[in-house]
């Protein structure tokens, strides 16, 4: 009781909370649209490589753009301008595919709506890392994600409803719908910026959060593991075209799937951000080795074991944006933390982006090399999650010794 009543009267854990509420309605609103997103692109008549390309361009411009957004964003010191405007693109194209005619034009809409996110995600994770000092990196990062997630089951489950109640190809009117969460996201990341126009100002009374000067070898080798990371993870636009072709579920099943695997991710967020902040860099190769699991179970597992499987996709949910974030978070730079979060991502793209190309071509080719390339990509991730760790911890005994 005397830990919550602590975390209610701090302005830091209002902010978490206040952004979280924020990213509910986020998510509830594009990860919704994400939710049926393959099947409608199918509908217009693209293939799966070409959705998994698109998907694929969209997330690599939704990481890649960061490094640009963070960059501006410590130049200028305009983190809320950067925020809502990108809140405002990232939110607004997805009711917009309602008005899509044709695959390409839907095409472009997924990446606006990719691109707005990545004009906004620095900035966010930024601002939310002045309160980790006093919270906890993994718990502050989950909390706010856990937030994140409920949306993203809810989403899903919302656009489930529409398609049961009026048949299974509305897809236009369950784009619409989105409009209603996209809308209340606004209003509320406007109040969390009147209500919190400085940020920064959470740190005081608490230990810095960025005391490092410069990129760290620790934060170069964190950006490659989550590369290869990010190369097995797979959107779900491929994974919902998969399931809706091979008949494995109805299409009414696909987006209570994806808001099954998220209801799974928020409680994995809770679970491995308070492990993360108890036993460090083995919270982070246990949810690796889960989420590795996650390909073979999918593609080739019928209704039940697909269903585990993206429950193990949930998890690696769970890992890029909770644990990743608390690792960035350990190597900030001084006076840098946006690009910091910025430049990680473009390299999360990178690897994204690959890993699109690579399981879109293999699918139409091959399943079982599909999901060797998948394993084999997450798997490699950890050697070096696990080396940059012990670089950190070397570089920090090193910074203590000086200091004595």
């Amino acid at each position: 009781m005397k830990t919550a009543a602590l975390l209610s009267d701090s302005p830091a854990f209002r902010f978490v909370l206040m952004m979280g509420v924020v990213n509910l309605f986020g998510d509830m609103t594009y990860e919704g649209g994400a939710s049926i997103n393959g099947p409608f692109l199918g509908s217009l008549g693209a293939s799966a490589a070409t959705i998994s390309i698109a998907a694929g361009a969209g997330e690599f411009l939704g990481y890649s753009l960061r490094s640009v957004s963070g960059y501006v964003a410590d130049k200028t010191g305009k983190y809320w301008p950067i925020t809502l405007i990108g809140y405002a693109i990232n939110l607004l194209a997805v009711p917009a595919m309602a008005l899509a005619s044709s695959w390409p034009l839907a095409a472009l809409l997924i990446l606006a709506e990719r691109t707005g996110r990545a004009i906004r995600k620095p900035t966010v994770e930024a601002m939310l890392s002045y309160s980790t000092g006093k919270h906890g990196k993994g718990w502050v990062y989950a909390v706010n994600t856990a937030l994140d997630e409920t949306g993203a089951t809810l989403g899903p489950l919302l656009i489930a409803l529409v398609l049961f109640t009026n048949g299974g190809e509305s897809y236009r009117l369950s784009y619409g719908v989105l409009l209603g969460s996209a809308l209340l996201a606004l209003i509320f990341v406007t109040a969390a910026r009147l209500v919190f126009p400085v940020p920064s100002r959470l740190e005081r009374g608490g230990p810095r959060t960025a005391s490092i000067t410069g990129f760290s070898r620790a934060y170069w080798l964190y950006m490659a593991a989550g590369a290869c990371f990010a190369a097995g993870l797979m959107s779900y636009e491929l994974i919902s075209y998969h399931l809706a072709k091979s008949g494995t579920v109805t299409q009414h099943w696909i987006p209570i799937f994806l808001a099954l695997a998220t209801a799974a991710s928020v409680l994995a967020t809770l679970v491995l951000g308070r492990l993360y902040d108890r036993v460090g860099i083995g919270a982070v190769v246990a949810a690796v080795l889960l989420a590795a699991a996650f390909s073979p179970l999918v593609f080739f597992g019928g209704f039940t074991v697909a269903l585990a499987g993206l429950v193990l996709w949930g998890i690696g949910y769970a890992t890029q944006d909770t644990l990743l974030k608390a690792l960035i978070a350990s190597e900030l730079p001084e006076g840098r933390r946006n690009l910091a979060f910025g430049l990680f991502y473009l390299g999360y793209a990178g690897g994204w982006l690959i890993g699109s190309v690579a399981t879109g071509l293999l699918y139409e080719y091959s399943r079982p090399a599909l999901i060797a390339f998948a394993m084999s990509a997450q798997l490699a991730s950890i050697p070096l999650f696990i080396t940059a760790a012990r670089a950190a911890t070397r570089s920090r005994g090193l910074d203590a010794g000086a200091a004595r």
